[in-house]
């Protein structure tokens, strides 16, 4: 079998992380912007892993998939789920896999209309009874539930992105964290001025103006394990409140204003049943908040710490994925600074996520904050270099992590060119030591 050091691609830069497995190279250079996002990897009912992830060829947005019998080791040749649709703008996106009791898989995905913010669309699926080999169209449009923060027109689908794989609630549910960003449709005083450059510069426009107010909320599959046809999947959203889940902006004067950013939740459960969700957001930290009746309701969101009355973990706006070990532990990937750092310009810098770190978190009975976390280990880093074509220089974790046969590996993809495995060992998680 070939090294993983023999393997083709047009830059060696996909080494600079030390990944241990290679999931899909670029073997020449992109066009037009090509990157590959969004890697969720699952194990499939017979035992192999199949990966689901976006590409963009030439700005054409599609979700591709592709499987591996040796635990990652080695791929089959990306194939597509669903590329764009006749009309422009018509994308497909941001695709996920959901496992039922009865082997089914299903892929569902985001389809935008081409119109409205990035991401306004609907929910189409496609599902396959051959383990994932092939995939058989759902002939169903899933439209998300409508709320006061969306396009005034209800002809103009809300903007909404699911980004992670769902977990199981309490009951055995399916639920899965999506965002949901306000409509530039939806006014506000301060929209009339400051129609500049970036918000962090003088004279420039307001934050939610450049990246969009936004609020969080969850999509539950009810009868997803009876194996149904996708027109006949029952779907609950949450939380009940049409007001959904928020967290104020701390760091300037639309706070004032109550102006909101949270989004890309991840969601796992504690031991007590209770759901926790964790948030990025635009203050350089990370929020989070619980629920004790399966995601109805929500208490107030709160600075996620170290431990109850520790120091705030930092975070740019970069994803904080989450993930619940098989030994009951909990792994939480942050970049470990606010922003200010390595160059950046403040919390809402996209160049800011990176370095890449990781803790660990162990369920604390009784603590107000459930989930108490380690002091943070280096991962790995991009070093600022930028890659041909897109240049990026971040590394933001629309990750996802499977453990199989004794090796726990986490699927990510760097600077958002080369889709990537790098093994989390016990070893490399022993330092880490969680407060009691």
């Amino acid at each position: 079998m070939p090294s993983i050091k023999d393997q083709k691609c047009y830059s060696d830069e996909w080494t600079r992380t030390n990944p241990d497995l290679i999931l899909n190279l670029p073997t020449e250079p992109p066009e037009n912007r090509e990157y590959q996002d969004h890697v969720l990897v699952d194990v499939t009912p017979g035992g192999d892993l199949l990966a689901i992830w976006t590409v963009v060829p030439k700005m054409d947005y599609s979700v591709y998939f592709s499987r591996s019998k040796d635990n990652g080791k080695t791929w089959t040749k990306p194939e597509v789920i669903d590329g764009p649709g006749p009309k422009p703008g018509q994308v497909s996106q941001f695709g996920f896999p959901v496992i039922s009791k009865t082997g089914r898989i299903y892929c569902f995905y985001n389809k935008t209309t081409g119109f409205g913010t990035s991401g306004s669309g609907i929910i189409l699926c496609k599902y396959s009874d051959d383990d994932g080999y092939t995939w058989i169209d759902g002939e169903v449009e899933i439209h998300y539930r409508r709320t006061k923060f969306d396009h005034p027109d209800p002809s103009v689908e809300p903007a909404c992105i699911i980004w992670q794989k769902p977990i199981r609630d309490s009951k055995g549910r399916h639920i899965v964290g999506l965002t949901r960003t306000t409509s530039e449709f939806v006014k506000r005083p301060s929209d009339a001025s400051h129609m500049g450059g970036h918000p962090d510069r003088p004279g420039g426009r307001p934050w939610h103006r450049w990246l969009g107010e936004c609020r969080s909320e969850f999509l539950r599959f009810d009868n997803i394990d009876e194996g149904p046809h996708p027109k006949d999947v029952k779907i609950t959203w949450l939380p009940d409140s049409e007001d959904l889940i928020s967290v104020p902006v701390t760091f300037e004067p639309q706070a004032s204003e109550g102006m909101t950013f949270c989004q890309e939740p991840g969601i796992e459960l504690l031991p007590d049943g209770r759901l926790f969700t964790e948030m990025r957001t635009t203050n350089g930290d990370i929020w989070y908040t619980v629920s004790d009746d399966d995601g109805h309701s929500w208490r107030q969101t709160e600075v996620l710490r170290y431990k109850d009355n520790g120091d705030s973990i930092l975070n740019p706006i970069a994803p904080t994925p989450i993930y619940r070990l098989q030994d009951g532990r909990y792994l939480l990937f942050l970049q470990n600074h606010d922003g200010f750092g390595y160059d950046g310009w403040g919390p809402r810098d996209l160049n800011s996520r990176r370095p890449q770190f990781i803790s660990v978190g162990e369920y604390r009975e009784g603590a107000h904050q459930p989930i108490w976390f380690s002091e943070p280990l280096l991962l790995f880093d991009t070093d600022k270099v930028g890659v041909f074509p897109n240049w990026l220089i971040w590394l933001s974790m629309y990750s996802s992590l499977t453990e199989k046969d004794g090796q726990r590996t986490l699927w990510y993809t760097d600077r958002k060119l080369f889709a990537l495995g790098k093994h989390i060992t016990d070893e490399m998680l022993a330092p880490l030591k969680v407060p009691s």
